[in-house]
């Protein structure tokens, strides 16, 4: 059985593995959102950064990438997907079933935030997320990166996120 990975932040751009086969893919239920403190990756714990995280909202939907694991890598793949995913526990893993563009429907593993997590902010104002994104650093690097190589990747993808589109802008003009 194939293992399938949902990617729909960092995973479009650094999945990390050689994935077997790549699908554009939607996942219902959930809706891409910078609800989640970063404060490894993308901020510190005295400034924290934003992330993406799967928010689950009613009748939301988030469209992303299925990710097709090659069988022999599925428990290395996995490990490396927790050691990444799941550094602060705010993230909790799931196995949701998603709709891939080519009509299959598949179950694939997803990093969904948990909304009683302290690293949770949903809700925060677009311009107070360009604020935060614009200036905080992590161990992975600035914000502003993760941000651009994400709405990157979102339209070499042909998908439309227009939070992000706006956020992109709004960034570019706090630094410059």
């Amino acid at each position: 059985m194939t293992m399938w990975v949902f990617g729909y932040g960092s995973l479009l751009w650094n999945p990390g593995f050689a994935p077997v086969e790549q699908v554009i893919a939607t996942l219902p239920g959930y809706h891409r959102s910078f609800c989640m403190r970063s404060v490894h990756h993308r901020g510190t714990a005295e400034e924290p950064g934003l992330v993406l995280a799967l928010d689950e909202a009613e009748g939301a939907h988030c469209t992303g990438v299925a990710l097709a694991v090659a069988e022999a890598e599925q428990d290395e793949v996995l490990a490396y997907l927790r050691e990444r995913e799941l550094i602060s526990s705010a993230y909790l893993e799931r196995m949701l079933e998603v709709d891939l563009a080519d009509g299959r429907r598949v179950a694939a593993v997803t990093y969904v935030i948990d909304p009683h997590h302290v690293q949770y902010c949903g809700g925060i104002a677009l311009e107070e997320q360009a604020q935060v994104i614009a200036r905080a650093v992590g161990g992975r690097g600035p914000n502003t990166e993760y941000l651009f190589n994400t709405s990157t990747h979102l339209r070499e993808l042909g998908l439309e996120d227009a939070d992000l589109d706006w956020l992109v802008a709004r960034v570019r003009q706090i630094v410059g």
